[in-house]
């Protein structure tokens, strides 16, 4: 019984629950961050380099020829589809740098935090009895 209350407690800790948000949450923002390359930048990078989906370049390693990466696959060709790869890496880049960016944004955050005015520090026990001191002095 010691085990399921220890592994209960384990899995209740607020890291692990934090660590499960952030996993969620990450996995949200990835399929929105491949969401914005698929859709919106490769397109745009496809139309700068001839009009072609980029995500649809291959090479064909078997020699033929052949329009799309259905048409190669469907013949058994064996091909490299590299549009994919660079889609891939570009998608990486992007979820860095807006991670980068969230980072940067929550450590300003947290120097204005750090640097907020700390309290005076007490004052020492010889000058808590010279104050009693000049008190009992002037009385």
């Amino acid at each position: 019984m010691g085990f399921f209350k220890d592994f209960k407690s384990f899995l209740m800790k607020g890291d692990i629950v934090a660590l499960a948000t952030a996993v969620v949450i990450g996995g949200a923002f990835k399929a929105v961050i491949n969401s914005m390359v698929k859709d919106i930048i490769m397109p745009l990078v496809g139309l700068v380099t001839g009009g072609k989906d980029f995500s649809d370049r291959f090479i064909v390693l078997s020699g033929g020829e052949f329009d799309t990466i259905e048409a190669a696959k469907e013949a058994g060709a064996n091909i490299m589809t590299y549009g994919n790869l660079i889609t891939t890496i570009i998608d990486f880049v992007f979820v860095g740098l807006i991670i980068f960016i969230i980072l940067k944004g929550y450590e300003k955050t947290k120097k204005k935090e750090e640097e907020a005015p700390k309290a005076p520090p007490a004052p020492s026990k010889e000058e808590v009895l010279l104050g009693e001191i000049r008190d009992l002095l002037k009385k």
